[in-house]
């Protein structure tokens, strides 16, 4: 697994295949490896796939800093230290709000595929409160330092339908670990911080993009995909049947076939 100090935190990530680049952005309590399923599916491309601050092997989040503006410094680092021109970036979760704000700062990004951005500001006001009213236990436990609880919660509306007591020990104890990275992404996916809605901004993306959802997925996800397909000129968007949020995972060949679809000019 290579390594590097970009964008001022030690970067570990994993890179397999020759060709043109994709990028590989994972969700916030996963890894790098949470694209073991995918990667295989994808063939005739370099994937790089790098660990989160905070996550897998990288270096620890900075609490001083925004954690969104964290992310991105070391993924725009990322791109400059691997050579990539033309790159296609797929992302799930939080890591979608990466890749969107990745293609909205001008980076050479020739795809973009977006799996469930959680990037709640742009649901209409409607959907944004009944998102909240759900997850008040979850927001609660957050606000009390109760990690443990706080994990339970976000991992029930989130999970891969995984009940939290067959969860191994090993993962259940990585994901409490990093709840503090989940409570400060806030100000990024509620507020909006880094501007990735601003007017205008989407309006102005030119590469082909691809919006993913479950069938089965919190309703806020299909709000969020309705504002950005309103805006993102070369959008479409995609509902995989059967699958929830954590799609890479347990719906991988359903993702590789969508992404591989992408490439094909319409």
């Amino acid at each position: 697994m290579p390594e590097a100090v970009l964008g001022g935190t030690a970067c570990h990530w994993r890179e397999t295949g020759r060709g043109a680049v994709s990028l590989l952005i994972h969700s916030a309590l996963s890894h790098s490896g949470m694209w073991a399923g995918l990667t295989p599916r994808l063939t005739a491309r370099r994937l790089v796939a790098p660990d989160l601050p905070g996550h897998g092997r990288s270096g620890p989040m900075d609490p001083e800093r925004d954690i969104h503006d964290q992310c991105f410094e070391m993924l725009v680092a990322l791109m400059d230290q691997i050579g990539a021109q033309n790159v296609e970036v797929i992302g799930h979760s939080f890591g979608a709000t990466l890749a969107l704000r990745l293609a909205l700062a001008g980076l050479p990004v020739s795809r973009l595929v977006l799996v469930e951005p959680v990037l709640f500001a742009a649901a209409a006001p409607h959907a944004f409160e009944a998102y909240k009213t759900a997850t008040e236990p979850q927001s609660t436990a957050m606000a009390h330092g109760n990690w443990d609880a706080a994990a339970r919660a976000f991992i029930a509306d989130w999970g891969a339908g995984t009940p939290w007591h067959h969860i191994p020990s090993p993962q259940r104890a990585y994901m409490i670990e990093r709840m503090p990275f989940i409570a400060a992404t806030s100000p990024s996916v509620l507020e909006d911080r880094s501007q990735l809605l601003a007017e205008g901004g989407l309006e102005q993306l030119t590469c082909p993009t691809l919006l993913v959802e479950g069938s089965a997925s919190p309703p806020v996800i299909s709000a969020i995909h309705d504002a950005l397909a309103g805006r993102i000129p070369d959008a479409r968007r995609v509902i995989i049947a059967g699958a929830s949020h954590m799609i890479p995972v347990t719906h991988a060949k359903a993702l590789a076939t969508e992404v591989i679809n992408l490439s094909i000019p319409q």
